[in-house]
């Protein structure tokens, strides 16, 4: 089930090492003194523990002694929402140039030294906060931690590297977005659904943005928001936590402790109408998208009315269209009368910012986007009236349930639902009481927030108006160059 993979997983951009380098890289930050007993200051049932370093900085260890491997991870809450007018995309311009250098480290060079000790590593950036991680075999996790906290703290490099890197950010900007019809309408709809919050610019960053955006832009980005207090270091795999405490502290805990930025609050006023926006662009198919601002999940104890319409609300996306065969696919894809090519619903209801549920379709041949538009309404009026049954719940339930345990099974989704959990101020084990929670959600509750969320006076309607394709305007991809520099 597509959306059970992971409760808190949010779309991210993706830094892939794609080096092979053999020379030998030296082990510094290597502890050779007993490790001094420490007492975590959180624990999960299976084992996760949290530490409070000497600077502020938190640190999540999760023993997973299956394999002689470690995924290490460093979570810095910051994303495109904390960026403001004029300099958007700069987060995530940030998470490219932390690639590009320290004074010990030469720009290109991190991802051939994390090649060189046998792993893999990725960076992503999104809307709430920006990660960096590294696989790598157990017995080698103090060279990334080395690595890691001095790009953390020390990350510099000349006017002239940013100068080329803009250029394939403003590439991956054209190929992800501006030659993406169904991509480029979705960054109009939020830039109508949202008007207040930050959530209204996209995460890459406005083209006019990144022509004007300076080195010093993303200079003052890093020493503003790249501080001990507002990130959160996380280790799983075959490894000892008392030992892991103490590379971190050699390493991360040196790092001199600065005050977090003030978080001013954004609140999204309340839509009163419906907004409909026309995208036209050269396309195949037309392409409908449905946005109702819905509440968000906040509290994972000590729920309030919001906190469980979102998971009521969460319970609806999974029957509508959760799983092969479900409500939307049988109702609008099938048969002789079927009005659309595909259909889906998504209800992202944990972030920092506002929530939305999304529906959306592409219509069949000889349909319009109004026929799809009627017909997606239609579905969720007919939960609203009819509600679901007890049987059709339960499918869900158990669907999300076995893919989060299974998840489970890789030491990558376990580091990533913790930092996900800390970055989105959820306690560790959120996703285990997420799903209890989600066990007890009722076919009254799910008709219940049919009923409410999903009038006109919340809805934001984006149609994609196919254009002809003219012939030859398809561009070639652009390949890595020497210094390391590629899409992602």
């Amino acid at each position: 089930m597509k959306q059970a993979i992971s409760i808190l997983g949010l779309l991210a951009c993706v830094h892939v090492a794609a080096y092979a380098d053999t020379s030998t890289n030296p082990s510094p930050g290597t502890v050779t003194a007993p490790a001094a007993a420490v007492k975590p200051e959180a624990t999960t049932p299976d084992g996760a523990q949290l530490f409070t370093l000497k600077n502020g900085m938190q640190l999540i260890v999760k023993p997973d002694q299956r394999a002689p491997t470690a995924v290490h991870m460093v979570w810095v809450r910051v994303g495109s929402m904390d960026e403001v007018d004029g300099t958007s995309g700069v987060a995530h311009a940030l998470e490219h140039m932390m690639f590009k250098g320290t004074a010990k480290v030469p720009p290109g060079d991190f991802s051939r030294r994390v090649a060189a000790l046998g792993g893999q590593e990725n960076a992503f950036t999104t809307r709430d906060y920006t990660g960096y991680y590294q696989q790598i075999p157990s017995n080698r996790l103090a060279d990334v931690m080395e690595l890691e906290s001095d790009r953390f703290a020390n990350n510099q490099w000349p006017d002239e590297e940013f100068k080329k890197e803009i250029e394939v950010i403003k590439e991956e900007r054209r190929m992800r977005t501006d030659d993406q019809p169904r991509a480029s309408l979705f960054e109009q709809l939020n830039a109508t659904t949202f008007i207040a919050s930050p959530y209204h610019r996209p995460v890459v960053g406005w083209m006019s943005d990144l022509d004007s955006m300076t080195p010093d832009d993303l200079r003052n980005f890093h020493k503003q928001w790249y501080v001990p207090q507002n990130a959160v270091v996380v280790i799983a795999g075959d490894v000892d936590p008392a030992k892991v405490y103490a590379l971190a502290q050699t390493t991360y805990g040196e790092i001199p402790a600065r005050a977090v930025p003030t978080r001013k609050p954004r609140i999204e006023p309340e839509q009163k109408g419906i907004r409909r926006i026309e995208f036209k662009a050269p396309a195949d198919q037309a392409f409908l998208a449905m946005s109702y601002r819905v509440p968000s999940l906040r509290n994972v104890e000590n729920l309030t009315d919001d906190d469980r319409d979102a998971l009521s609300l969460l319970m609806l996306s999974a029957v509508l269209s959760g799983y092969d065969g479900a409500r939307l696919d049988r109702a609008l894809t099938q048969g002789a009368d079927r009005v659309a090519d595909s259909a889906s619903s998504s209800a992202s209801i944990v972030g920092r910012g506002p929530s939305v549920f999304i529906l959306t379709g592409v219509p069949a041949a000889g349909k319009t986007p109004k026929q799809v538009e009627d017909a997606l309404r239609a579905q969720v009026a007919r939960v609203a009236k009819e509600g679901v049954s007890e049987a059709e719940l339960s499918r869900v339930k158990t669907q999300w349930t076995a893919s989060t345990v299974y998840g489970r099974d890789s030491i990558y989704g376990q580091a990533n639902d913790l930092g996900s959990n800390w970055v989105e101020g959820f306690p560790l084990d959120a996703d285990d009481r997420i799903l209890k929670l989600l066990r007890t959600v009722t076919p009254e509750q799910v008709k219940s927030v049919a009923q409410r969320y999903f009038g006109d006076d919340q809805l934001n309607v984006g149609t994609l108006v196919p254009q002809p394709i003219e012939a030859g305007k398809k561009r070639a991809a652009p390949q890595p160059d020497a210094s390391g520099s590629r899409l992602h």
